[in-house]
């Protein structure tokens, strides 16, 4: 751990841990959104907490050159305020949003909760955004510095069902123009019905009405997939993913699960309905990862995310066969010096595996 690491935990961590969990986060957006809009401020983050590109990490995907595996899941940075501050923070990349087409204020709060005892968050956001349009002019504003972004598009909580397909391609028109990936998110548990589009008959007919509205640009389309699902769902989704020519996957999203929890049960179900993320989520999204990789291979990338809060993490996530590896709610219980941390534990690692580069690891135990 480093110094500033100790005194993120020791210091700023409790005090931001005595305010509302949404307020706290509210006011570290804020304070990522003013270096997003100053050059300095992202030089001071980046000497106090960024992450030397020395090349032995770089991943080549999606036809960019990601400087390391680590980046920022969806969910952090919803309206795309501070991915040039993440960036400078150290992690390679950041998706933004999720983002949907008719701007959304979201479920009634509270609707954020800490498990500090479980190293976990449960949400019931309800993809609040400022709508696929402003997003865009967010991201016409600054152009990314040093970093890859990626947008996560969701449907508007307004739009039926039968309409989704309309209401994704309307926010990938959008963003086209600025987003490397694009991600449809059927696997929130927090929008009603959302869920049901994981099915493969109603996710094609949003694959193909995303499709043409990325293609212009050439943007990547990828799916993100729920840790809930049985495993033969699992295996009918990376069908389809093959079938239709996908970039690839993102496993996992958010789970309705409360099994296996230290915090005790009543506690729990007072916070009500949501999706819980981080570290009980680990094994499961990794089993998913694995399961993804056994059946596609490399003709599938996987980004891997679900309970990563180490480099150890980091690492077996990229064993089980993510090629790249995102945080969340990680990043809420280790501060500013995550990426540096995570980057520099990953590096040890490949320095005493046999493997030429992090690439070389990628599904190596895929099958246990």
């Amino acid at each position: 751990m480093t110094l500033l690491g100790s005194l993120y935990r020791s210091a700023l961590r409790p005090a931001l841990f005595s305010l509302d969990a949404e307020r706290a986060h509210e006011l570290t957006l804020d304070a990522l959104a003013l270096a997003q809009r100053s050059a300095p401020a992202r030089s001071a983050l980046r000497a106090a907490f960024g992450v030397e590109d020395d090349g032995s990490l770089a991943v080549e995907l999606f036809g960019r050159r990601f400087p390391t595996p680590l980046g920022v899941a969806a969910g952090l940075d919803k309206g795309a305020v501070a991915y040039n501050a993440l960036g400078a923070m150290g992690f390679s990349f950041v998706e933004v949003g999720t983002v949907t087409e008719h701007p959304q204020p979201g479920n009634p709060r509270p609707r954020l909760f800490r498990l500090p005892r479980d190293g976990a968050v449960i949400n019931r956001m309800g993809f609040n955004n400022p709508g696929c349009e402003a997003m865009a002019r967010a991201l016409a504003a600054h152009p990314p510095d040093r970093v890859i972004v990626g947008v996560n598009l969701g449907k508007s909580k307004v739009t039926p069902l039968a309409d989704a397909p309309s209401d994704y391609a309307a926010s990938a028109r959008a963003v086209a123009p600025y987003a490397d990936y694009a991600v449809i998110n059927v696997s929130s548990p927090n929008t009603p019905g959302l869920r049901s589009l994981q099915s493969v008959d109603a996710l094609v007919g949003i694959v193909r009405a995303v499709r043409p509205a990325l293609a212009d640009r050439g943007v990547p389309l990828l799916v993100k997939i729920a840790p809930d699902l049985a495993d033969e769902d699992v295996d009918a989704v990376v069908d389809l993913a093959l079938a239709e020519g996908l970039a690839g996957l993102v496993a996992t999203n958010t789970t309705l699960r409360r099994d296996g929890l230290r915090t005790p049960a009543d506690e729990v179900r007072s916070l009500g309905d949501g999706g819980l993320s981080g570290a009980p989520l680990r094994s499961r999204s990794r089993e998913v990862v694995a399961r993804v990789f056994s059946r596609a291979g490399r003709s599938l990338p996987v980004i891997g995310v679900g309970g990563v809060s180490s480099a150890d993490d980091a690492w077996d996530m990229i064993e089980a066969g993510a090629s790249l590896v995102q945080v969340y709610t990680g990043f809420i219980y280790r501060g500013p010096t995550m990426a540096r941390e995570l980057t520099e534990g990953m590096r040890a690692r490949l320095r005493s595996s046999a493997a030429a580069s992090v690439s070389a690891v990628v599904g190596r135990r895929a099958n246990g």
